[in-house]
C-alpha cells in the first residue's frame, strides 16, 4: 500500500488524493491523481483522445494506492472531478 503522495512522472508535481466515485471499479477508498493543468500527460490528452477515440476527453496520471497500479484517469474537462480532491 502506497502512504505518501507520488510525484507524477510527467510533470514532477505530486498528485493529490481523490475520493472515487461510486460507479468505478477501485476497491480503494481513493486514488493519488495528478490535477496540475499543465501537465503534458493531461495536456496532450486531448488531442490523443480526439483522433484516437473522436471524443472530446483527456486523462490525467493516477495511482492506485491499494496495488500500485499506473495509469490514467479520464476527464470530461478541466475542472472534471477536481471536487473529488481530498485536502491533506
Amino acid at each position: 500500500m502506497i502512504e505518501k503522495n507520488p510525484v507524477c512522472p510527467h510533470c514532477n508535481q505530486v498528485t493529490k488524493r481523490m475520493e472515487i466515485p461510486e460507479e468505478t471499479h477501485w476497491e480503494a477508498q481513493f486514488l493519488y491523481v495528478c490535477f496540475n493543468d499543465e501537465c503534458p500527460f493531461f495536456v496532450n490528452g486531448w488531442e490523443w483522445m480526439r483522433e484516437h477515440n473522436k471524443v472530446s476527453a483527456s486523462y490525467r496520471y493516477r495511482v492506485d494506492p491499494q496495488t500500485g497500479s499506473e495509469g490514467s484517469f479520464p476527464v470530461w474537462s478541466i475542472d472534471a472531478m477536481k471536487n473529488k480532491i481530498i485536502e491533506d
